[in-house]
């Protein structure tokens, strides 16, 4: 059992290429996930779409989220304090579906994501933790 909260949020941490959504991350992320909803109304779509830049600058981002939404760069944007379903705004956005956008967080192909979701996903065998990997 752990000794504190701290400790057991800091465990979350060591999974690798994982970003598990804790209240930290919520705060951090607050505005960028807030930017990501307003992409439900066909208005702001527009708005956005005409000007990222611009509309970006309507929200209090830091500037390394506000970059990370411009690259589109889905892994950053989660460790900023986005969350994958709020984001999943942005790459609809897009015209990107879920699998389309989930593929590139992977460094895969879509076809090489599906095969390995449809497959059972990734194996459980492998670096399981961050520290332990050196």
């Amino acid at each position: 059992m752990k000794e504190s909260i701290q400790e057991y949020l800091a465990e979350l941490e060591d999974i690798p290429g994982t970003r598990v959504y804790t209240a930290q991350r919520a705060r951090q992320g607050y505005w960028m996930n807030q930017f990501a909803m307003s992409l439900k109304s066909a208005a702001n779509r527009e708005r956005w779409k005409a000007d990222e830049k611009a509309y970006l600058a309507d929200w209090p981002m830091t500037e390394e989220q506000r970059q990370s939404v411009l690259d589109r760069d889905y892994n950053r944007m989660l460790e900023l304090g986005g969350n994958i379903y709020f984001l999943a705004k942005v790459f609809s956005s897009d015209g990107l579906s879920f699998v389309q956008a989930v593929s590139t967080m992977t460094g895969m192909s879509v076809d090489d994501y599906q095969t390995m979701m449809r497959a059972g996903g990734r194996s459980p065998d492998g670096v399981r933790s961050i520290r332990d990997s050196d």
